[in-house]
């Protein structure tokens, strides 16, 4: 414990004098992004689409390409919001379905080889039921994108 306080003050001193070396080593803000996913804004008449693999940005020069963005909108950092939180939560529920059928493996392999053994039998159906807990928490990553969209409005 005594070690812990002074290691968490020398870290803090070490962020807080970093920090301004890292804020001056950032190149400029980028004033628009590429969409990962098509994405429509607005509902009925009032809706506007966004395709795949174009640029949104909010200037006439878009800092990453060097060129007119394909849709200039003052939506584009939500635009860009929702593409990177597609892109990563297709990422994360990939690696939990990939998880998922891991586990139910590794449970049927157990509850088949259990040979009678109570332990081995509970062991599979708790790799079973981590499984389906794996399996609803990826299903909600998935909805994690239109919770965000309604929150923005």
């Amino acid at each position: 414990m005594k070690k812990i306080i002074p290691t968490l003050v020398f870290l803090s001193l070490f962020a807080v004098l970093l920090m301004p070396i890292l804020v001056e080593a950032q190149e400029k803000v980028p004033n628009c992004c590429k969409l990962s996913r098509t994405i429509t804004l607005g509902e009925g008449a009032a809706s506007t689409t966004y395709e795949k693999d174009k640029t949104v940005g909010s200037e006439d020069t878009c800092y990453l390409t060097g060129s007119a963005p394909d849709y200039k909108t003052k939506e584009w950092g939500l635009l860009c919001l929702l593409s990177a939180t597609y892109v990563i939560t297709d990422w994360i529920f990939t690696f939990l379905m990939a998880l998922v059928g891991v586990m139910v493996i590794l449970g049927a392999f157990a509850i088949v080889t259990a040979a009678g053994s109570p332990e081995k039998l509970n062991k599979g159906k708790s790799y079973i039921l981590y499984a389906a807990i794996g399996m609803i928490v990826a299903l909600l990553a998935k909805a994690v994108p239109a919770l965000i969209r309604s929150l923005l409005g």
